[in-house]
C-alpha cells in the first residue's frame, strides 16, 4: 500500500508472465525506467514452467513497485483478470513479458487522458529478436495517423487496433463497463477491446509509438501457430464474440466496417496455411467463413487484396485445390497479374481456368489498378 499524496496518477500494469524468463528483465527494465514514475507493475507468474517467477521475485525484492502474483496456470486471460483485480491504480494498463515501451510511453499515454476520455490508445511497432530490427505497422499507422478524440462511430476502423497492450484504461471506466478478458480461449484481446471501443464515451488516439511489439523467431508466439485446429477454432470463437457485440451495439456502419475491414484482416495469414494443414482444419475454415460472411454476400466484398479476396471465394466454394493454387502462385510471384477485358480490369490466376468465377471475386477496384 503507498501512503502520502501523489504528483501524478497512479498507473497499474499488469504483466502476465508464462515462459518467458529469457525477455522479462527487458521488459520490465523498459518499465521501471518510465518518466512517469508513478507506477504499480503488477507481474502474474501464471504457473510459469521456467525462472519467469523467480525472476519476477528479483525485481520486487529491489523495487517496491513491483508486486508478483503466483497461480496456477490459467492462460494469458486469466492472468490478466488475475492482475487486473489486485491492481489498485486510477488507470490500468497491461504488457505482455516479451515485450517493451519506450521510455515515455506511460507518460505519453497518461497525458491524452484527460477528462472525458474513457481509453488511450498509442501506436506500435514491431521488433525482432536482432537488436534494433524494427519494423512499422502499416495499418496501425494508419488507424492512428493523427491525434484525435473520438467517439467508436466516428473512427470505426479503429476496432482493427485490436491489442491489449497499447492501450491505457481509465479504471473508474474498465469496472463500470464490466470489462474483462476471456479465459481458455486464444485471441482473448479482440472481445475485449471492441467491447471497451464500444462502451467508452470518447477515446483518444495517438500517432506516438507506445509499444514495441517482439516478433519472435523461435515460432512459439500464439500468432505463429495457426494451421492448428485449436488456433482456428480460437479464432473464430472471438470473432463471433466480437461480431456479437457490435451487432448488439446496433450501428449498421460499424457493423459493416468491422465485416469488411476488421474481422477479415487477418484471414491471409489462414489463407497461407491451407496447403499444408489437414482436412479438419480445412473444413473448419470453410465452415467459419461461410457462418461468419454468408449472410452478408461473400468476402468478395471485403477489403481483402484481391489474391485473398479470389482465395476466400475458393474458400467459401469449398475449393481446396484452387484455393491453394491462388495463394501458392502470389506467394511465389508477389502476387496475382493485372489482364483487361471488356469488363475492365481483373486478376488472373495462369495456371488455373477462372470461366466459373464471378466477376466480384476477380475484379480490381480503382485503388487496385
Amino acid at each position: 500500500m503507498r501512503f502520502g499524496r501523489r504528483s501524478s496518477p497512479l498507473v497499474s500494469v499488469v504483466v502476465p508472465a508464462y515462459d518467458v524468463a529469457a525477455y522479462l528483465p527487458a521488459c520490465l527494465d523498459s518499465l521501471l525506467a518510465q518518466t512517469h514514475r508513478e507506477l504499480e507493475v503488477v507481474v502474474v507468474d501464471d504457473g510459469s514452467p521456467d525462472e519467469s517467477g523467480a525472476v519476477a521475485d528479483e525485481y520486487a525484492a529491489r523495487d517496491p513497485r513491483v508486486t508478483v502474483l503466483h497461480q496456477a496456470n490459467r492462460g494469458l486471460g486469466g492472468a490478466r483478470n488475475a492482475g487486473a483485480e489486485r491492481a489498485s491504480g486510477d488507470f490500468l494498463a497491461f504488457l505482455d513479458a516479451d515485450d517493451e515501451v519506450p521510455r515515455d510511453a506511460i507518460a505519453t499515454l497518461v497525458a491524452a487522458a484527460r477528462d472525458g476520455i474513457d481509453l488511450v490508445t498509442g501506436n506500435v511497432v514491431r521488433v525482432g529478436d536482432v537488436p534494433h530490427d524494427e519494423e512499422r505497422i502499416r495499418w496501425m499507422d494508419r488507424l492512428h495517423a493523427e491525434r484525435r478524440a473520438v467517439t467508436i462511430r466516428e473512427h470505426p476502423e479503429l476496432l482493427g487496433d485490436v491489442f491489449a497492450w497499447n492501450k491505457l484504461y481509465r479504471r473508474s471506466f474498465w469496472d463500470a463497463a464490466g470489462l474483462s478478458w476471456p479465459e481458455g480461449v486464444r485471441y482473448e484481446d479482440q472481445p475485449t477491446t471492441t467491447a471497451a471501443y464500444l462502451a467508452a464515451g470518447r477515446i483518444a488516439v495517438l500517432p506516438e509509438v507506445v509499444y514495441r511489439w517482439r516478433i519472435r523467431s523461435d515460432g512459439t508466439s500464439i500468432t505463429q501457430q495457426r494451421a492448428s485446429v485449436t488456433d482456428l477454432t480460437d479464432r473464430w470463437t472471438t470473432k463471433r464474440m466480437t461480431a456479437a457485440s457490435v451487432a448488439a451495439y446496433g450501428d449498421a456502419e460499424v457493423g459493416r466496417v468491422l465485416r469488411e475491414r476488421v474481422l477479415a484482416g487477418d484471414l491471409w495469414q489462414y489463407f497461407r496455411q491451407i496447403d499444408g494443414a489437414d482436412d479438419e482444419w480445412w473444413a473448419l475454415l470453410v465452415a467459419g467463413v461461410r457462418e461468419l460472411w454468408g449472410e452478408h454476400g461473400s468476402l468478395t466484398g471485403t477489403r481483402l487484396r484481391p489474391a485473398h479476396r479470389l482465395t476466400g471465394w475458393f474458400v467459401e466454394q469449398d475449393r481446396r485445390a484452387e484455393a491453394t493454387e491462388v495463394m501458392r502462385y502470389a506467394e511465389t510471384h508477389g502476387g496475382l497479374p493485372r489482364v483487361s477485358d471488356d469488363a475492365g480490369v481483373r486478376v488472373d490466376v495462369p495456371t488455373l481456368d477462372l470461366s466459373d468465377v464471378p466477376r466480384e471475386a476477380v475484379a480490381l477496384r480503382p485503388d487496385e489498378r
